[in-house]
């Protein structure tokens, strides 16, 4: 905890996002049968909606919302650090693709969802990675905002059981789909480099 205080609000608030990833996958996954323990359950739309779901809820709406706080305190009172542009990216990446794997897990929906989430993640990940090194600048693009805002309303409803929310599930694979190939297409002369030996 001591780490912890001396870090400014803007990092305090990434740890605790960190924190919610794990929370996230330690109620998701603790075997409450095996150990013969009830799960308190009640029924929304029409479907079962258990306590570990409404923690999950929690989990997500809350992590979500220290994704947004810190990054705007961070930038208002000039409080960027290292650590806060290493671990942000991270802590947003798990906890959204970490709650997609969860529900697909629970056979939600097809497990290609998540994995569309994560391949398309990692390349634009290594694109960046590969654009820092020659000193470039790629800006968010305006599918990259589609693909995030169509997400986390996605994981929201469908926690809440909200009925055809699944539909916008497989909508945030296509446009996470599009939004890789977009960052691919328009920054294919930087990752094709030396790709092709001239004759």
């Amino acid at each position: 905890m001591i780490g912890f205080k001396r870090m400014n609000i803007p990092n305090r608030l990434t740890t605790l996002r960190m924190l919610c990833v794990v929370l996230l996958l330690i109620v998701a996954f603790f075997p409450y049968d095996a150990l013969s323990m009830d799960v308190p359950t009640w029924t929304l739309f029409g479907k079962p909606f258990s306590l570990i779901r409404l923690i999950l809820l929690i989990l997500f709406a809350f992590g979500s919302f220290t994704d947004f706080l810190d990054g705007y305190l961070a930038r208002k009172h000039n409080l960027v650090t290292t650590f806060g542009k290493f671990m942000d990216p991270i802590a947003d990446k798990l906890l959204v693709n970490l709650s997609f794997l969860v529900l697909a897990s629970w056979g939600e929906f097809s497990m290609i969802v998540p994995i569309i989430f994560v391949a398309r993640d990692t390349i634009v990940d290594a694109i960046r990675l590969i654009a820092v090194q020659r000193q470039i600048v790629i800006a968010a693009s305006p599918l990259g905002k589609a693909k995030t805002v169509t997400q986390m309303v996605a994981l929201v409803l469908l926690l809440l059981h909200i009925p055809y929310a699944v539909i916008l599930i497989y909508l945030a694979a296509l446009v996470s789909l599009l939004s890789g190939a977009d960052y691919f297409w328009k920054n294919r002369h930087i990752v094709l480099e030396g790709a092709f030996q001239d004759e």
